[in-house]
């Protein structure tokens, strides 16, 4: 009997894949294979939002200088694109030693602070491992150390969103923490460690205390001259908040060369492209043009602390860093649906712990922080 396509039944039978009845074939779901912890795990997502003024990313609200652009493109354009960026980024690795005061041997870089907190976890952690971590924070954190199969353990921040010092201690202690993640300033909070509390928990500890300082810039300060002292100290940075260059994907860690040399086994080949090689050499030779933007969003931050505290039912926290959390007497979702509705975008964290009556934004420009500002007094 002929087929539609040609063939007849008799070959149809003699196909490979109808030789056996199909009662007989294996039925394989892949998600067998699959960790059981990890199926359980909520993914990391942000959900796209098409607005005028976008201030749910704690992104720089400026762009990169034109000066900075122009001559990144110059020594783009003069470099072969056929060839892989340097297997070890010499020039870039000595440029960032003198703008951190650490040493190259000591550094690490990456495709984003991301990549160095995924690379830094693979090296430390395992089912065995439990970590310390402060709550609410980065949720990355958890998300990898829970793939791994280690164990968080959290500690609340204190009634003021600070971190609760003598508690992180305790875990430490009586848990036999192998690790410590601290984010300072804290996403989503904005508070600080102090030098004194960490040279605390540093000389407590024989577990790896990790400070992520994605957002040191805006406070002034940095715990990098401690790593002079303490070699179970880890310091990541980043380019995508101060730097203006979140789009590149650019971040570096810091720590003992011993222990980089370490991390450095987890870190995939040529790991950093060429481009953001390139554009963070030039940021940290220019970082002349960045500081006044850095020192402006500072000033706007500050004003903005001022001007939310004066609408009644919102309590805006104070912020080390370029973000402000704010309590608010009307639901979070609520405003911030109002600001979307204005073409306003704002962080809803009132799923985070102890912030189910708070809401995130990261400060503008002073003509988009004008309009939010308005539209806030408008709502409440």
């Amino acid at each position: 009997m002929t087929r539609g396509n040609g063939d007849t039944e008799k070959e149809q039978s003699d196909s490979p894949c109808l030789r056996f009845p199909a009662s007989k074939l294996l039925v394989m779901d892949p998600l067998n294979k699959v960790k059981p912890w990890v199926r359980d795990i909520a993914p990391y997502t942000l959900k796209p939002h098409r607005v005028a003024i976008k201030l749910n990313q704690n992104e720089n609200p400026f762009d990169m200088p034109a000066e900075i652009k122009d001559e990144v493109m110059r020594r783009i354009a003069d470099r072969p694109w056929s060839r892989y960026p340097d297997f070890e980024p010499t020039s870039l690795l000595e440029k960032l030693a003198a703008f951190s005061g650490w040493r190259s041997d000591g550094i690490l870089v990456g495709n984003g602070s991301n990549e160095l907190i995924e690379a830094l976890l693979m090296t430390v952690i395992s089912p065995s491992s439990k970590v310390v971590i402060p709550s609410p924070t980065f949720t990355l954190y958890q998300l990898v150390i829970r793939i791994l199969g280690g164990e968080v353990i959290d500690v609340p921040l204190s009634s003021e969103l600070q971190f609760d010092v003598p508690a992180i201690t305790t875990q430490m202690t009586e848990r036999k923490a192998d690790a410590l993640i601290i984010c300072s300033p804290n996403n989503p909070t904005g508070c600080v460690i102090s030098e004194g509390d960490l040279r605390a928990l540093l000389k407590s500890s024989d577990g790896l205390i990790v400070v992520d300082e994605a957002y040191h810039e805006f406070s002034r300060s940095s715990v990098v001259p401690l790593l002079n002292e303490f070699e179970n100290l880890v310091v990541l940075r980043t380019f995508s908040k101060a730097m203006a260059a979140a789009g590149l994907r650019i971040g570096y860690l810091l720590a003992s060369p011993a222990l980089v040399e370490q991390i450095n086994k987890a870190r995939l080949p040529y790991n950093l492209n060429f481009f953001s090689h390139t554009v963070a050499e030039v940021a940290i030779e220019r970082f002349d043009l960045l500081s006044p933007l850095i020192d402006k969003m500072i000033s706007e931050r500050d004003r903005l602390t001022v001007e939310l505290a004066s609408i009644d039912g919102l309590k805006p926290v104070p912020s080390n860093a370029n973000f402000i959390v704010v309590q608010t007497s009307l639901s979070p979702k609520r405003v911030f649906d109002e600001l979307l509705k204005r073409d306003i975008l704002i962080r809803d964290v009132s799923k985070y712990p102890m912030l189910d009556n708070y809401f995130r934004f990261s400060v503008g420009t002073p003509e988009e922080n004008d309009r939010f500002v308005t539209a806030l007094r408008e709502i409440m």
